[in-house]
């Protein structure tokens, strides 16, 4: 009964005229930049993260979350109607998503991925308010052995997930801590790996990092391919409606793929790729037609975008009642928060209800608004994609630009804008994963302040991180994570070996 008194508290907050305004800018925002190939969530919130300054935390919140929401309800339109997806997540539905839409039910495939994300969306805040207040209750039991063994586990995860090199992983997560370390040591006073540069004691601004990682280097990729994309919409005629035999066949799919995809994105480092893979593995198996798939069957577009939408709920589970993000687009969400000097973790729901309470909220009221945006709209927001890409470069090379230089009206920090978005691109060129760099920057600092206070309590001795249940358990799982990582990725070289 508590929660449910939380929750109408805030719906309350989320209802006021400003904060449905800011959360309908967020959801729109996200679907637009969904529609856009390779953009994706992360660079899209990084772009707008600047815009937010001056604004309410709660409201500056709901917005960047309406973006990231946003942005797996929309992806799935470039995957139906151009077999190209709008992001990772989106893979999976162009297998069966684009055929439909060759068969001329475009309309119909894009409306089922539309209440698939409403249902695993809603159906997804519920349990991510079922699960994160518990979750925080126990993390509240956590000192400064737990949360860094919990911080090195949700690092060793991302390592050995993303990408397809765990070594690729790790080198970026090191370089990640570095990026880090430098600025004033909070213990000694003394400044590190600044090369007397005064600007640097301070550290390398969050945003300044995540807007070049991710927008910047994402505005690279686009030029590069510039003069090679080359688009063969299919157009939506006819009905815009699914039919009630395809709702039914449909249904049970959603419902399995928020199950998935929640627990998925409860999982650090697995995240929406992941979930819609198994979710639509899971489709085929299960399903009386498995000869359809591939070919235009409805469940093969309705579980992986119920998981991917899922996911965004589970990977708030870890942001919310831990502290410690589950994903990219849920770490430069961390970031936000902390930029706006909000912690989140398990005294969140205690020390900023409103702010918390008010956000998840906003969820359910965002999702009612993407069922409305992607329904009825979905012909004429499908027409970004005729923009020309020269265009869109200049709009997001305009705004990184400008929203960098106005944080602290200072070249450096633009400077280094422009070298983050070079490694960026580097990366992507390489395959180098850069989710793992962008959780060191953020999780570095904590995770160098709870080492040292854990070996203060010990005097000196490591010991204390195995003394601990929950550290050693811990522990445990970040070792077990890159084992299993290493083993998978093994077995899937030894398939494709026999396979060819």
């Amino acid at each position: 009964m508590s929660q449910v008194a939380d929750l109408m508290h805030g719906l309350s907050i989320a209802m006021q005229p400003g904060n449905l305004l800011y959360t309908f800018i967020g959801v729109f925002i996200g679907t637009m930049i969904s529609h856009l190939p390779g953009i994706g969530p992360s660079a899209g919130m990084a772009l707008l993260i600047p815009i937010t300054y001056g604004m309410q935390p709660a409201t500056a919140l709901m917005m960047l979350t309406g973006i990231y929401y946003g942005c797996m309800y929309g992806g799935a339109v470039t995957a139906i109607l151009l077999n190209t997806p709008g992001d990772a997540a989106a893979v999976m539905t162009t297998l069966d998503g684009y055929p439909l839409a060759r068969m001329g039910r475009a309309g119909a495939a894009l409306s089922i991925a539309a209440m698939s994300s409403f249902v695993a969306g809603t159906l997804g805040v519920t349990a991510l308010i079922a699960v994160a207040t518990p979750l925080a209750n126990f993390a509240l039991r956590f000192g400064p052995p737990e949360f860094f063994a919990l911080m090195f586990f949700a690092l060793s995860t991302v390592s050995a997930l993303a990408g397809d090199s765990i070594s690729k992983g790790l080198m970026a997560t090191f370089i990640g801590l570095a990026i880090a370390t430098i600025g004033i040591d909070l213990q000694s006073g003394i400044s590190r790996f600044t090369f007397g540069i005064e600007k640097l004691d301070d550290k390398i601004g969050f945003v300044v990092v995540v807007v070049g990682l991710f927008a910047l280097a994402g505005a690279g990729t686009m030029i590069e391919s510039h003069s090679s994309n080359v688009k063969q919409l299919v157009k939506v005629t006819g009905r815009i409606w699914f039919t009630m035999a395809d709702f039914k066949r449909a249904f049970p799919a959603m419902i399995r793929g928020w199950l998935i995809g929640f627990t998925c994105g409860a999982a650090p480092g697995l995240g929406g790729s992941i979930a819609t893979m198994l979710s639509y593995v899971t489709e085929k198996k299960l399903s009386k037609r498995p000869e359809e798939f591939g070919k235009g069957a409805i469940e093969g577009v309705a579980g992986p975008e119920a998981a991917a939408n899922a996911d965004t709920c589970g990977a708030l589970i870890h942001l919310l009642a831990l502290g410690v993000p589950a994903t990219g687009a849920s770490a430069i969400l961390m970031g936000a928060f902390v930029m706006y000097g909000i912690t989140p973790g398990p005294l969140i729901f205690q020390t900023n209800p409103d702010v918390v309470w008010g956000l998840i909220a906003s969820m359910y009221v965002g999702n009612a608004m993407l069922l409305i945006l992607n329904l009825p709209l979905v012909g004429i927001l499908a027409k970004i994609l005729y923009v020309p890409s020269g265009i869109l470069l200049v709009m997001i090379l305009g705004i990184a630009s400008a929203g960098i230089y106005s944080l602290n009206s200072n070249v450096i920090d633009l400077f280094m804008a422009w070298g983050f978005g070079i490694i960026g691109f580097v990366f992507q060129k390489c395959n180098v994963p850069k989710v793992p760099m962008l959780f060191g920057v953020i999780l570095g600092e904590n995770v160098e302040q709870s080492f040292r206070q854990a070996m203060t309590l010990s005097d000196g001795s490591p010991v204390i991180f195995v003394t601990s249940p929950i550290s050693a358990s811990l522990l445990a799982l970040a070792a077990a994570s890159i084992l299993v990582s290493l083993w998978l990725r093994r077995k899937s070289k030894r398939y494709l070996q026999a396979a060819a």
